[in-house]
């Protein structure tokens, strides 16, 4: 059998269904976004006694969370030698701080209210990629420590079959199911008064006093709002020039329990390894899910290859995994500087919030946006609030924000070259391809039957040539990151809007 091309938590989870917003209604707090970061805040904010209304253009969960590989570690993807080098000593220490801190409030929450979702400490393992030696551990053990994670060692091997070498030891990290842990939260949320409305796009969020969040079937007037939808929908510019959207794929694959020790592993490659397992419903199986291969979204459509790579990679590692049973791919926002956008949103009214930047560590950095954004709405004090300031400016991150502000201007070129092909009478079915007429270009899906369905290829946000995507059948912008169903309807900001009809 094929693998299914989606997350295994779609098929090991039960997600209930919410109504759309059929009326006008008020709150304290409009949260827009039903994932990590949209939930947690939501359900803080009940927990402060907080009315607070949810919305979100699909089910709960049914964004970037529900291809997360749900990793939960303050083991950080940018590293902490290099998160010191452009925050200082004492910025790299309040992201180890903050990020622990949102493992330990995860865990909390799961034994508070009860949620059965799977989550467990583990211990995660850093080790060298193969060729590369021990240089980047030791550093990377020097500046954990300065961190403040004392409990970070150096080790002669990680708990696997196959000799890893020397690695680090992250210990008490974490590991859970995303959806089944959103599920117990949105239902707690609504015992504590909280109202949740799939199926309910949000058309025009504006700030001011009140905030209104229009859809189509009623207005949100509220006193603050929260944009939690893994990049924001409401800027235009100025956060999308400070953080790139990155593909990373992933497959499942079934291991007997009991095979391989529970624990989080990661290599040093480039773009790196990740590694965990989940177990089955069956009592029998865990799902080895490992993932990597990561590139600019938009920029590459060899998905099959490089799912077929991760699986080169795992059986010459793991000779016990079996059938490839799952596969998929997420979008990463990678931030110029390492870390998370969270806070208020730059040149807009203050009580406008964004989450976003998840930098590969989506989970925690969703967490502590929901920590640090109660804290705000609240009046609180919280020390983290300068660390992730949107607007925020990181002088030593210059380099990367001219390398990748440069990757995107380059994008555009692409309005002057051929289309895919010459001729629909070339595109198969169930693909598409973008074709030239004349000054224009259109993005055209064939679908099984042979009926075309023709778009603009124009992406919405600022006018970059979206690309087809085979493996995920969508079309995808290069420029940052905006995604959009076979159909041109859209499924990812900073676009809030489809592809325009041809």
């Amino acid at each position: 059998m094929p693998p299914r091309n989606e997350p295994v938590w779609e098929s090991t989870a039960s997600i209930p269904a919410y109504s759309p917003l059929v009326a006008d209604v008020s709150a304290d707090v409009c949260v827009v976004g039903a994932g990590i970061a949209g939930l947690t805040t939501a359900y803080l904010l009940t927990q402060v006694g907080k009315s607070v209304v949810v919305l979100d253009d699909g089910r709960i969960g049914s964004g970037v969370t529900a291809v997360t590989t749900a990793h939960l570690a303050n083991a950080l993807d940018d590293r902490y030698y290099h998160l010191e080098r452009l925050h200082g000593e004492g910025g790299a220490r309040l992201a180890a701080e903050s990020h622990t801190a949102a493992i330990d409030r995860i865990e909390s929450i799961v034994g508070r209210e009860q949620i059965a979702c799977d989550f467990e400490r583990v211990d995660g393992y850093l080790f060298a990629a193969n060729g590369q030696g021990e240089d980047e551990l030791d550093l990377e053990l020097a500046a954990a420590h300065r961190a403040g994670l004392h409990n970070v060692a150096k080790i002669g091997r990680a708990p696997l079959a196959w000799d890893t070498g020397p690695c680090l030891r992250f210990p008490s990290q974490g590991q859970f199911h995303p959806l089944k842990y959103l599920t117990g939260l949105a239902a707690v949320i609504e015992r504590n008064g909280g109202r949740i409305y799939a199926g309910s796009h949000a058309d025009v969020i504006q700030g001011g006093q009140p905030v209104t969040v229009t859809t189509r079937g009623g207005v949100v007037t509220a006193g603050a709002v929260v944009v939690a939808t893994n990049t924001p929908v409401n800027d235009l510019v100025v956060i999308h020039t400070k953080q790139a959207p990155y593909l990373s794929y992933v497959i499942g694959m079934l291991v007997p329990r009991g095979a391989i020790g529970r624990a989080l592993y990661w290599d040093t490659a480039d773009p790196y390894h990740y590694v965990r397992l989940q177990s089955l419903p069956d009592g029998d199986h865990d799902v080895l899910i490992v993932g990597g291969e990561d590139h600019k979204t938009g920029q590459s459509d060899d998905g099959d290859a490089r799912h077929a790579r991760l699986e080169a990679w795992t059986r010459e590692r793991f000779p016990m995994a079996g059938e490839v049973a799952y596969t998929w791919s997420g979008q990463v926002m990678e931030t110029v500087d390492g870390l998370a956008f969270i806070g208020r949103n730059p040149l807009d009214h203050d009580n406008v919030f964004i989450v976003t930047g998840d930098s590969g560590m989506g989970m925690t950095h969703g967490t502590i946006g929901g920590m640090l954004i109660t804290d705000l709405i609240q009046g609180r004090p919280n020390p983290w609030q300068a660390l992730y300031d949107p607007a925020r400016k990181t002088l030593r991150a210059a380099g990367e924000f001219v390398r990748e502000t440069a990757n995107v201007a380059a994008q555009y070129a692409t309005w002057l070259m051929p289309g895919d092909v010459e001729s629909v009478e070339e595109i198969e079915k169930g693909s598409g391809a973008v074709v030239r007429r004349g000054a224009a270009k259109v993005a055209i899906y064939r679908d099984p039957t042979g009926a075309l369905h023709e778009r603009s290829a124009a992406c919405p946000h600022l006018g970059c040539i979206v690309a087809w995507n085979h493996a995920e059948k969508s079309w995808d912008c290069p420029c940052h990151g905006s995604r959009f169903d076979k159909f041109g309807e859209v499924i990812n900001g900073p676009a809030n809007i489809g592809l325009t009809r041809a």
